[in-house]
């Protein structure tokens, strides 16, 4: 028989440090599979609700309708009702925001439509691990449905945003039962947007055309003849379109300098409009945000313009 041979002390010292190091690895892993788990948790705690930037005016009105305005951290400029989210952090332009100014912010989320950007910009968002959910700008009142929707997944408040929408869809079926009663013919009308130096008007596929087919209004510069998207308005559009009343915003009003300056813009003299000066103003998030007051809107839109015509 070979005689045993006994560990020489190097072998013990290895043995021991081998030893030592499988133990501090797996109590690492415990540690770190206990921080994950902690995270997690308090990630779905009530203390823990996801921190908000809204770059859409009609979702930050949603988030404010949700009573989640706590968890809003930054909005965009659009973003002017109600009067307390003008209060909030600004990141800027909703078609013109900065990765920088969004994640400065430490959002959990950004919520908006398919009109922020730029493109590039959504995309460094996401990459940092920011969840974005922009919802599809089509005028129509699926994008609004849409509208409470997202902003209920963002904010964790889904039941909140199921019953708002409840509450929301019974306004807009009474609003569109009332237009349909509406007898004889619809007036006539375009729309102008006024806010810089250049006035346009709007032709099919806008916002604006899509509030006055809802409010039973006949946009002037659609059908045959008509163009698609805003146009600069001239003299000849005006006189071909013959509108019974005008219908713009506030802030147009605002930036013309008074009433009786926007009417003074060439062409405007040459309408049906202008002898009676048929004119319906109403603030711009309001009329084509399509936000959570789209019914109101509408119903107000529907009876000025035809006490306009009158």
């Amino acid at each position: 028989m070979k005689p045993s041979i006994s560990p020489t002390p190097l072998l013990l010292l290895r043995r021991r440090q081998a030893l030592r190091f499988s133990t501090l690895l797996a109590a690492s892993a415990v540690s770190s599979v206990g921080a994950l788990s902690a995270l997690a948790a308090r990630a779905q705690t009530p203390g823990r609700l996801p921190r908000i930037v809204s770059v859409n005016g009609a979702m930050t009105e949603i988030v404010y309708a949700l009573g989640a305005e706590k968890q809003l951290v930054g909005t965009d400029t659009t973003s002017l009702f109600p009067a307390a989210a003008q209060q909030t952090p600004k990141v800027g332009y909703m078609r013109r925001l900065s990765a920088e100014g969004l994640l400065s912010l430490k959002p959990d989320a950004v919520i908006g439509t398919s009109e922020a950007g730029p493109g590039v910009v959504m995309d460094q968002i996401r990459s940092a691990g920011v969840k974005v959910e922009l919802v599809e700008a089509e005028h129509s009142w699926a994008e609004v449905q849409r509208k409470v929707a997202a902003v209920g997944r963002a904010t964790a408040r889904t039941a909140q945003a199921a019953a708002l929408q409840a509450r929301l869809d019974a306004e807009w079926a009474a609003v569109l039962a009332a237009v349909a009663r509406q007898p004889g013919r619809k007036p006539s009308a375009i729309f102008v947007l006024a806010h810089t130096a250049t006035p346009q008007v709007a032709g099919d596929k806008t916002a604006a055309n899509a509030m006055l087919r809802f409010a039973g209004i006949d946009n002037a510069l659609t059908g045959p003849g008509g163009f698609s998207g805003y146009r600069p308005m001239t003299p000849e559009a005006l006189v071909w379109s013959a509108p019974d009343v005008i219908v713009t915003t506030t802030q147009g009003i605002e930036a013309a300098g008074g009433m009786d300056k926007f009417w003074s813009r060439p062409g405007l003299e040459l309408t049906p409009a202008y002898r009676k000066r048929s004119l319906v103003a109403l603030d711009a998030l309001y009329l084509i945000g399509f936000g959570p007051r789209l019914p109101q809107a509408v119903a107000e839109l529907h009876q000025a313009a035809l006490k306009a015509r009158a």
